[in-house]
């Protein structure tokens, strides 16, 4: 029955050209706090957002803020973009997935128009959440200076 055999590890991608960082370094308490999971942020360089993941679209926000994706390994993945964005009504954002679609690190998620964020005075990082903690055993992730999309990160083992 080694066929049945469940993989427990996700490897993470950075999901977008920018500088990454620690999630406790964000200003916003339910991101720092890691209220909502843990993971980690990037402070995007470019407005060009692509899965940090392989897996499936599980929501799009109807503010186009946050998108969704849950892994095989059962990991729900959050992309959340920017600081107070949901008050935008989805302005600064193009999404160019849906739910049910499959999703890989080459896979452009969105467009993020950083110019009318600046303008808006929101801040542009892009969070990613793994919010199922409870099937999360360990990660390891390297989390440091400027990383273009597509670079892998390391990896979320499950339970």
């Amino acid at each position: 029955m080694f066929f049945n055999k469940k993989k427990k590890n996700e490897t993470i991608y950075n999901p977008i050209n920018g500088t990454l960082k620690e999630l406790a370094q964000v200003s916003d308490p339910v991101f720092s706090e890691k209220m909502m999971g843990d993971g980690f942020a990037v402070i995007p360089k470019e407005g060009v957002l692509y899965s940090p993941v392989n897996g499936t679209v599980s929501s799009v926000f109807p503010t186009k803020h946050a998108v969704g994706i849950t892994t095989k390994t059962g990991l729900d993945v959050l992309i959340h973009i920017g600081i107070d964005t949901v008050e935008l009504n989805g302005a600064p954002f193009e999404i160019f997935v849906k739910e049910g679609d499959a999703v890989t690190p080459e896979t452009q998620l969105a467009t993020i128009n950083l110019p009318l964020l600046a303008e808006k005075e929101k801040e542009s990082d892009v969070m990613i959440i793994f919010t199922n903690m409870d099937a999360i055993k360990s990660i390891d992730l390297k989390i440091t200076g400027d990383s273009l999309h597509a670079t892998e990160l390391g990896t979320v083992f499950t339970k």
